[in-house]
């Protein structure tokens, strides 16, 4: 009997060897665990390692900008400012699409409300237009915190085909991955309907004898989801005053001297002249360079 035990050793101690180094080999090719969420922190970005689950990754220094910088979007600014206090009253609040100018603020606009907002509780969470398929996830996450979250994708678009649209689509319709009444999605974009758009597809259009005219589904289908925000906000190119008042703003902000900032306005017009645009942030730019030269 003892003689039996003896001889089975070896092989047993061979046997759990085997099984360790395989589980060392498994390890290796399986994601590490998430983090643990830093939930006191105000603004997150999603992450992913290729196929694995995201998680929320806190941001350590948030890119904050003050309502009072932005100029010449008042409009905007008083509509975006009046949904979000009423997204964090609980009162009903509606998803917002950006769209417009490149550089007119889109994307500041959303900073500005986390700086304005921050302390009574709005929280923002960035996600890549790549990952939008993750939204229910995201949702399913921040279900049941008592803070206020914004879900945020800047220059979203979708080519034909890509998952993200249909998860998109889903929450903001209100779906079995409704966002409930802790998430709001605010998005910046280029293309009004977040989809291209083709000459072919106004062949697709019927056109019947009493004069209705039924539009392709393609067209419908791209038309039915930039609907589904509640809220339109359009931004557009800026004068040439207007871009001339942010130049000086900026300056002034960063410590130009009076007489700098009124003999910048020749070299502001030719900076914005050689860049293609009289944005906020060629101004900003701008701003930049003068004042390192003469702050």
């Amino acid at each position: 009997m003892s003689t039996q035990h003896s001889s089975g050793t070896p092989e047993l101690a061979d046997l759990v060897a085997r099984a360790v180094r395989v589980l060392a080999q498994l390890e290796a090719w399986l994601p590490p665990a998430p983090p643990a969420v830093d939930w006191n922190a105000r603004a997150y970005r999603w992450r992913k390692r290729g196929a694995s689950h995201g998680w929320l990754d806190a941001i350590a220094h948030v890119s904050l900008i003050n309502t009072e910088d932005l100029q010449h979007i008042d409009r905007q600014k008083g509509i975006i400012e009046r949904n979000t206090l009423h997204f964090l009253e609980s009162k009903p609040a509606n998803n917002v699409l950006m769209t417009g100018a490149r550089g007119t603020g889109k994307s500041s606009l959303v900073k500005a409300m986390l700086a304005m907002f921050g302390d009574r509780g709005l929280r923002l969470i960035e996600v890549d237009k790549a990952d939008m398929s993750d939204l229910p996830d995201i949702v399913d996450l921040v279900a049941g915190r008592p803070e206020k979250f914004i879900v945020f994708c800047d220059d979203l678009s979708f080519e034909e085909g890509e998952a993200g649209y249909k998860a998109l689509k889903s929450v903001l319709d209100g779906s079995a991955a409704s966002t409930g009444n802790n998430v709001l999605i605010y998005a910046t974009s280029n293309r009004r309907h977040l989809m291209p758009e083709y000459m072919s597809e106004n062949l697709q259009a019927q056109h019947q004898a009493d004069g209705e005219i039924h539009p392709g589904e393609t067209v419908e289908e791209k038309i039915s989801l930039s609907e589904r925000f509640g809220l339109w906000l359009s931004f557009y190119p800026f004068r040439q005053d207007d871009y001339l008042d942010i130049v000086y703003h900026w300056l002034r902000t960063l410590g130009c001297p009076e007489t700098a900032v009124l003999e910048s306005r020749t070299e502001a017009l030719q900076w914005a002249l050689e860049r293609g645009s009289r944005s906020g942030r060629v101004a900003w730019q701008f701003a930049r360079d003068w004042a390192a030269r003469h702050a």
